[in-house]
């Protein structure tokens, strides 16, 4: 083996870090080892929108991957009844603890046989870990007891007094009760090793805040941005038009306690604001919708209304002007306040004239109708002061950048959240997304609109750099050619103003109605992927179970997980979302019924109702090796081997270590 000098220079660097033969060999033997243990488990889900309680109950359940192997260990030796019992102390430790330490009758028998099943769960569940990822993985608490438990045998004599003492002596020092809840933990934390988020954690339910507060302590997560996340991230950054559409929403599903209780921003200005200006007006088109227990009273709700058609109102003023600042958004078909007739009450959308339903518009100047009045003006400033100094959004929203993207390739997966943009002859379509004229297409612009995105919120020193990535920010949520959305129009004014529900129609992107398998190929190949072995997986539109639509797709290239995670979809999809989970041993594909309550999964064991499709089964059990860490762990080990080989040629010489270094 010949060297060149900048391959000695970088060898020179790593010895540092492997200053001796043993050194080097020692981490050679390690990676080795660890490329053939199994594939750690992925768990993919997507369009969460708000529901945590549901979420959380999936997460904690791995969707029933701890049932499973509950049922893998003790499934002929304890009942059903039993393994729910056992599986309910999992996913909720300290509420199912309670209940048990008041109905227990020999508590102390019960936590020995309960600390030898979990003990026995985190045995099987840690096997495919090394020791050191298993290490880091524990508790702080109880490390050091955890590891002599799992990685002694307690079947053997010599052994078998100590093993035993050790859970007689938790119990009998009263920390039984901590103990197991730290292996509960510890059991949630090693069934999944990898968790994707593809897209729309924002929205519709009351607990996006609480999702984001759980995704940050998760011990491996990735998001790929939806366009209800994006909306978020633009009101985050500062810009007007996505502030007005993530209160409009707010107000839209009565669902205000992310905004006031979970991100402490006062709308107590935009209350105000429409009680003036819309005190006489019923706002029937603006009541809330009722989705789950979001009802809210009378008094309230029409409260909301008269904020909902406040803001309504302000965001297509501010949208009008985003579409006129840019003409290349080719989106002047959307400047629907100047298509009204003031005195008449009539729109015309493409040469046809409708009545409007509600002609209340005491903020609009029919001859500069996108003007935003002084008190609007002023009301949006002090709502964008909120946003901008609420501590806990920038949080949230800084750790989507962090750990976000628009799209994430992972393990022969291509993830992201609605599409790309496609050509009704199945050719990548062209996007101008800015005033020089530049094209961009497939991979090459979901790239760039990342950079845009990211600018839109980090470019402090450029305004007019940060306000056109604010703008894509807000084309993204809406545009007639944004990935994120994938529909021609967004029909807001539409469904508020006019009762022909044909306006109401949003015509999907191409992409969803000609994907095949020849179209996937073309995706894999444009992203690096091969065509052979990679998947596409995306959410963004429901899939319609009662309409009899499957979420396989294109010869099982592309899987569309999105089943209706959200109360507001699952009358129309008939299912509660998909999740995926992809382990060793190949792809499933499972699909949920509504989950009930938090409560009743903790009081009465009941689980979320799952059904299981084994997508792909491989033939051979797939080992760290046969993914993206395992080609890095490959990568490594080849330096190491050059460094090894270096030293033994003579050309690196071993570092001398202190005794302080040996230690």
């Amino acid at each position: 083996m010949s060297y060149e000098d900048k391959d000695l220079k970088y060898l020179e660097l790593l010895s540092t870090q492997y200053p001796t033969i043993a050194s080097a060999c020692k981490e050679i033997i390690n990676l080795k080892a660890i490329l053939n243990l199994p594939k750690g488990t992925e768990h993919f889900l997507t369009d969460i929108h708000g529901e945590y309680e549901a979420f959380n109950h999936v997460l904690k359940n791995g969707s029933g991957v701890i049932k499973q192997k509950i049922n893998d260990i003790f499934g002929n030796t304890l009942s059903q009844k039993d393994i729910k019992s056992l599986s309910t102390l999992i996913y909720y430790p300290e509420q199912k603890l309670e209940i048990i330490l008041k109905e227990e009758q020999n508590i102390e028998d019960w936590y020995k046989i309960t600390l030898y099943r979990l003990i026995e769960i985190c045995r099987y569940v840690s096997s495919k870990y090394t020791r050191s990822k298993v290490r880091k993985a524990l508790p702080v608490d109880f490390s050091y007891i955890i590891e002599e438990l799992l990685h002694e045998q307690s079947d053997r004599l010599d052994k078998e007094e100590y093993y035993s003492e050790i859970i007689k002596t938790i119990i009998s020092i009263g920390r039984a009760k901590e103990f197991i809840i730290a292996l509960s933990k510890l059991i949630q934390r090693l069934v999944i090793d990898r968790l994707h988020i593809i897209g729309d954690i924002y929205d519709r339910g009351p607990g996006a805040h609480l999702i984001m507060d759980t995704l940050i302590k998760y011990h491996s997560v990735d998001i790929q941005w939806g366009n209800h996340d994006i909306v978020w991230m633009g009101a985050a950054a500062g810009s007007e038009a996505c502030i007005a559409n993530v209160l409009r929403i707010s107000c839209r599903y009565a669902n205000l306690d992310t905004i006031e209780d979970g991100y402490g921003i006062n709308i107590l200005p935009l209350a105000t604001f429409a009680m003036e200006y819309y005190q006489d007006d019923e706002c029937l088109a603006f009541m809330p919708k009722v989705v789950g227990n979001n009802n809210a009273n009378e008094k309230d709700a029409k409260l909301i209304a008269k904020m909902h058609k406040a803001i309504a109102i302000i965001q297509f003023k501010l949208e009008g002007e985003i579409i006129k600042r840019r003409p290349y958004f080719n989106m002047d078909d959307r400047l629907l306040l100047e298509k009204i007739d003031y005195k008449e009450g009539f729109i015309t959308l493409e040469g046809k004239r409708y009545k409007l339903k509600d002609t209340h518009f005491p903020t609009i100047d029919p001859y500069n109708p996108y003007q935003l009045i002084p008190e609007e003006k002023e009301l949006i400033e002090r709502l964008k002061s909120s946003f901008l100094n609420s501590e806990k959004l920038q949080s949230h929203v800084r750790f989507l950048f962090s750990n976000g993207s628009m799209y994430l390739k992972y393990n022969s997966n291509l993830l992201y959240h609605g599409c790309i943009p496609l050509n009704k002859d199945k050719t990548f379509k062209k996007v101008k997304l800015d005033a020089t004229g530049k094209e961009y297409s497939g991979k090459n612009l979901l790239d760039r609109l990342d950079v845009l995105v990211r600018e839109a919120y980090f470019h402090n020193t450029n305004p007019e750099a940060k306000l056109y990535g604010m703008d894509i920010i807000w084309y993204l949520w809406n545009g007639s050619d944004s990935p994120l959305y994938g529909k021609d129009k967004m029909a807001v004014f539409e469904r508020y103003f006019i009762d022909d529900k044909e306006t109401h129609l949003e015509k999907k992107y191409y992409y969803y109605e000609i994907i095949d398998e020849k179209v996937c190929n073309m995706i894999f190949e444009d992203f690096g992927l091969d065509p052979k072995s990679s998947h596409i997986i995306n959410g963004h539109v429901p899939v319609r179970i009662k309409k009899g639509e499957s979420p396989i797709k294109a010869n099982g290239k592309l899987l569309v997980i999105d089943g209706g995670f959200s109360k507001a979809y699952q009358a129309h999809t008939g299912i509660a979302g998909y999740t995926l989970i992809y382990n060793s041993y190949g792809l499933l594909l499972v699909s949920h019924v509504p989950f009930e309550s938090t409560l009743k999964a903790i009081e009465e064991e009941k689980d979320i109702l799952s059904t299981y499709v084994i997508l792909e089964q491989e033939a051979e059990r797939k080992r760290v090796k046969d993914t993206d860490i395992g080609k890095k762990l490959s990568a490594q080990i080849r330096d190491l081997e050059m460094l090894l080989d270096a030293y033994q040629k003579g050309l690196i010489k071993e570092k001398r270590l202190t005794k302080q270094e040996i230690s």
